[in-house]
């Protein structure tokens, strides 16, 4: 049986795909920001952001359009005259004034001069755009801890692989021993038996957690967006923990922090947008067209049909002044007030949420870094104390039960080490976090 979960292991990935793509960390890293749905929703957040600059200045050039239109008048609208324009005293004269159709084209640009709702919109753009920039970071940084906590998930469930391996191994010595022992009539046959059902047990084992391992390579896949009948493999590298330099988590700010105080920025360029609305505004326009009107169709006609064309233009400013619209600004500008001072205590509760996280991680580092110690010495010691019940067992100064136990009790301690390790690494990337430095993860210096 040696090497057999291994075997199982590769066998089951046959149906999925012949060659393996091997991934590292950065590697695995470098395919999620380019590849996962968020880190591309953010990238096109950004051309949102430039796309709504535009907007926004395009409302500070001149807008020109333009409109045509053509009417038909069956019915005349009459005015009563006095006869007298006529030379006809006395008398009430009722005259139609138009003609059945006329028709016109009309071109008219405006240009704002000033409206400070405008311009005070045209200095938030800039923000915003910062805005989404600094949310893309904030997002990438996410992926990255993602990516690297599932990553090291898939190093623990290979590590438990190599643990069931090798007790997969010292139990087949058992088994071999003790039948060695039953066929020479040192040993019974339930001896015989009980170290066979240990060895089936631990075969079963095994098999769960080659069932972890796939289950923990495919949540890998899934948060880098690679397919999930993409084979992986992993390069050998230590998961031992890396000694961090120290750095303190003041000085540091943190891209979180970034956000929330662009977004206090933000809120207080809507407060001035608001209080833009006491301002007057200012816009001059200019309108240049042509009348038609006649007894036929204007459009393609002239003169010789009737049909007279005249051009007018007209030049003006339109100013806005507000006085009074019952307090809605105000109440306006109120809101926006609020919502500054509710930013600066979500602000305010960051930061020292921030602390406590890089405290915990520091304290989670230092606890786990001492657990990796003592399970270091009990694997060194549950292998003596295993060797040592070997040789007994076989001088019959030890029984079966002495050795299935030591064998549980390496197993338990080999497992213990990997869950202090991938402890230690999942407290790494915590205090990665909490000093703002989880693009090292990006490199092989970890």
């Amino acid at each position: 049986m040696k090497n057999l979960l291994i075997g199982l292991l590769f066998t089951s990935g046959i149906a999925f795909a012949q060659d393996p793509v091997e991934l590292n960390l950065p590697e695995a890293v470098a395919f999620a920001l380019e590849h996962k749905a968020e880190a591309e929703k953010a990238r096109l957040d950004i051309r949102k952001a430039d796309a709504q600059i535009e907007e926004v200045r395009a409302n500070a050039l001149p807008n020109l359009s333009g409109s045509a239109n053509a009417t038909y008048n069956p019915l005349l609208q009459e005015n009563v005259l006095p006869g007298e324009i006529f030379g006809m005293p006395g008398q009430d004269i009722a005259v139609a004034f138009g003609k059945e159709w006329t028709s016109n084209a009309n071109a008219q640009l405006t240009q704002t001069l000033f409206n400070q709702h405008l311009f005070t919109g045209l200095k938030a753009a800039k923000s915003t755009k910062e805005f989404y920039q600094l949310n893309a970071q904030l997002t990438n940084e996410e992926i990255i801890e993602r990516v690297a906590n599932a990553y090291y998930q898939v190093y623990q469930a290979q590590q438990m692989l190599e643990n069931v391996q090798t007790n997969l191994e010292l139990t087949e010595q058992t088994v071999e021993i003790v039948q060695g022992l039953f066929e020479n009539g040192l040993a019974k046959k339930i001896d015989y038996d009980r170290s066979k059902v240990a060895l089936n047990n631990l075969v079963a084992n095994g098999q769960q957690v080659l069932n972890s391992v796939a289950l923990s390579e495919n949540a890998l896949k899934f948060m880098i967006g690679m397919p999930i009948g993409q084979q992986i493999s992993l390069p050998e590298q230590t998961f031992d923990p890396v000694i961090l330099p120290e750095t303190s988590i003041g000085g540091i700010e943190r891209t979180e922090l970034q956000l929330l105080n662009k977004q206090l920025e933000l809120l207080n360029w809507q407060k001035k947008a608001s209080q833009a609305e006491y301002y007057p505004s200012a816009a001059l326009i200019a309108n240049y067209g042509w009348l038609g009107q006649g007894d036929v169709f204007p459009a393609g006609n002239g003169e010789d049909k009737g049909v007279y064309w005249s051009d007018l233009a007209a030049v003006g400013v339109n100013i806005s002044i507000p006085i009074f619209n019952g307090g809605a600004t105000r109440s306006r500008v109120k809101q926006n007030q609020i919502e500054i001072e509710k930013a600066r205590e979500d602000l305010k509760e960051t930061k020292l949420a921030m602390e406590l996280a890089y405290v915990n991680a520091v304290a989670q580092l230092e606890n786990s870094l001492l657990t990796i110690k003592i399970q270091e010495e009990n694997v060194a010691l549950a292998r003596e104390v295993l060797e040592d019940t070997q040789n007994n067992y076989g001088l019959g100064l030890a029984s079966l039960n002495d050795m299935l136990d030591v064998e549980r009790d390496l197993a338990a301690a080999m497992n213990n080490l990997t869950n202090a390790r991938l402890e230690y690494k999942l407290a790494e990337v915590q205090l990665l976090r909490s000093q703002g430095q989880l693009e090292t993860l990006t490199n092989n210096t970890l």
